[in-house]
């Protein structure tokens, strides 16, 4: 009776922890819904730390064809930010192949699909949160990639499971021989098992390592069954193929709970999970099921990474579809024809109460202005949307109508220390690359460069700026460039549109409204706003004294 009893309590016991389960969860999935309804149409709440983003290059690393932003541009645009501005993904698929959007601008308009994905997810809460609670399961691994870790599977030793298997056939022999002797066939059977345990310490920590790949390719998979309860004919295809590839997992889903169950060799004192892991150390079952899964994974790569694909750019579908809500009335789908750069009111994604500009042009632009005006800004506006534009086919403003561009930028350079190279020789060498890809193949290139060539002396600053846009104002180019330089504009109005931004600087205060305006700049200020910031009078009007002498005779000699 006692025995029924406690037999009873265990029983009872792990109900009310298997109830209790399902209750937290039900209520994590309550809130996580509440949160997901309350952020639609707002600015993503993360705080983004470094390891956070280590993950996410590992489709677009794995996916290098055609072009892509390259790492200089990728940075000039602090394009990091921007991808965090418009992360809502609850997976490591999904965040990784919105960074591979980002950095893979179309370089075809081949929009069609993306479209109808974002319209749903616009258009139907109800689908877009059940597949973003399917996503939420998926989860991130770490900050590792996935493809980091199958890469790092391709180091595992023998993963052959012969041995495994003469063990178990001689464990059996031995229990079959202890029948027929006992004393021989039990001594046997305690020598086979007690090796089998000191085997499976010996190769447990061999594996437990890559358990973090495995959790994850089994999350991927199995969110298919989900998938495919969700009927709508925009998500139909992708749901067929899913489940099409899904059919050559069968066998890696198959028993991967005795591997892969969170109570595996965890010391929980459940007197079930007790006997499942004597049952493990003695019959190797969980090591012969990781190698299962290893020969799985390593024949069926190019399947997992199709999962992989078409579960990212749903999700990254989701993400944009966010993003756009959360700029209502600020955005628009983009037009790509003629030759002709064409924004209105554009606006940067990262500035709060941003100032919007206008350009439209069919040549290359020169914008001069003073520091502090808007010239960086708006360069960096209009590259930016023009990558938003060829990738997630959004861009922020009223209107933009352009080519298709292979874009590209030269603009916050620093000196490479490890290189040995000082600004000036990075400086050449970053737009060499660019004149290097105006020369080959594709689309037309768009290219931004800020301050050419403010690494050398003026003189001869000003000859090879010059010589080096001409170079930019060709057919297959279009430079957007800002410079100081206010010469350039003059030897430059030929080639290319000429714009400025300017600013009004008074006694105490300087006040920038941020707007572009035709022509070169009429007003010079730099000296001016050495007064603002606090230098002495006799400094500021001795400097303004020489640069107007300099102005009036054309030498500095004569200035003083």
């Amino acid at each position: 009776m006692e025995l029924y009893i406690i037999l009873l309590v265990v029983l009872a016991f792990i109900v009310a922890a298997f109830l209790l389960g399902l209750r937290d969860r039900a209520v994590a999935r309550r809130m996580l819904i509440k949160k997901l309804n309350n952020e639609y149409g707002k600015e993503p709440q993360r705080n983004y730390k470094a390891k956070d983003r280590e993950h996410i290059s590992g489709f677009y690393k794995n996916h290098r064809q055609g072009f892509q932003i390259d790492d200089t541009t990728w940075n000039d645009l602090n394009m990091d930010s921007v991808y965090d501005r418009m992360d809502y993904c609850l997976s490591a698929a999904g965040e990784e192949y919105l960074y591979y959007m980002l950095r893979t601008p179309k370089q075809a308009d081949d929009f069609d699909d993306i479209e109808k994905k974002i319209s749903l997810f616009n258009k139907d809460a109800d689908i877009r949160l059940k597949i973003q609670l399917i996503f939420s399961e998926i989860g991130n691994i770490s900050k590792f990639s996935i493809y980091d870790y199958i890469d790092h599977l391709k180091t595992v030793g023998n993963a052959g499971n012969t041995m495994h298997y003469v063990m178990l056939v001689l464990l059996v022999l031995s229990v079959v021989y202890s029948f027929f002797n006992f004393t021989v066939g039990f001594a046997a059977f305690l020598i086979v098992m007690v090796a089998q345990i000191i085997m499976y310490f010996r190769i447990k920590g061999d594996i437990d390592p890559y358990l973090t790949t495995y959790g994850y390719i089994m999350r991927v998979v199995k969110s298919i069954d989900s998938f495919s309860s969700i009927s709508d004919e925009v998500l139909e295809e992708d749901v067929r193929e899913l489940k099409e590839i899904s059919k050559d997992f069968a066998s890696f889903k198959a028993f991967s709970s005795i591997l892969l169950s969170p109570t595996r060799m965890s010391g929980t004192g459940n007197p079930l999970d007790i006997l499942l892991d004597y049952l493990r150390m003695v019959t190797h079952a969980d090591i012969i099921k990781f190698n299962q899964m290893y020969r799985q994974i390593m024949e069926k790569r190019e399947q997992l990474d199709k999962i992989l694909e078409i579960t990212g750019r749903i999700e990254a579908a989701i993400s944009i579809a966010c993003f756009r809500a959360s700029f209502e009335g600020s955005y628009v789908i983009p037009e790509f024809s003629g030759d002709t750069f064409d924004g209105k009111e554009l606006l940067h994604p990262l500035i709060e109460n941003a100032v919007s500009n206008d350009i439209v042009t069919s040549k290359g632009v020169l914008i001069t202005g003073s520091n502090a005006s808007g010239k960086s800004t708006f360069l960096k506006t209009c590259a930016i949307n023009a990558i938003l534009a060829q990738s997630i086919h959004t861009v922020l403003g009223k209107g933009y109508k352009a080519p298709l561009y292979r874009i590209y930028s030269s603009m916050a350079l620093k000196d490479d220390i490890f290189e040995g190279d000082s600004y000036y020789i990075v400086e050449i060498k970053s737009i060499k690359r660019i004149l290097d890809a105006a020369a080959g193949e594709g689309s037309k290139v768009l290219c931004f460069v800020d301050e050419v060539l403010r690494g050398t002396n003026t003189v001869e600053r000003i000859a090879a700026s010059t010589q080096i846009l001409k170079e930019l104002f060709r057919e297959k180019v279009q430079c957007f460039a800002a410079t100081h330089d206010i010469e350039l504009t003059a030897l430059l109005k030929e080639e290319y549109d000429i714009y400025h931004f300017e600013g009004e600087v008074t006694d105490n205060d300087v006040k920038f409204d941020y707007r572009i305006k035709k022509g070169p700049a009429t007003t010079r200020n730099a000296i001016k706003l050495l007064g603002v910031l606090g230098y002495e009078k006799e400094l500021v009007e001795s400097a303004q004294k020489m640069a107007d002498g300099f102005l009036e005779k054309g030498s500095w000699q004569a200035a003083f």
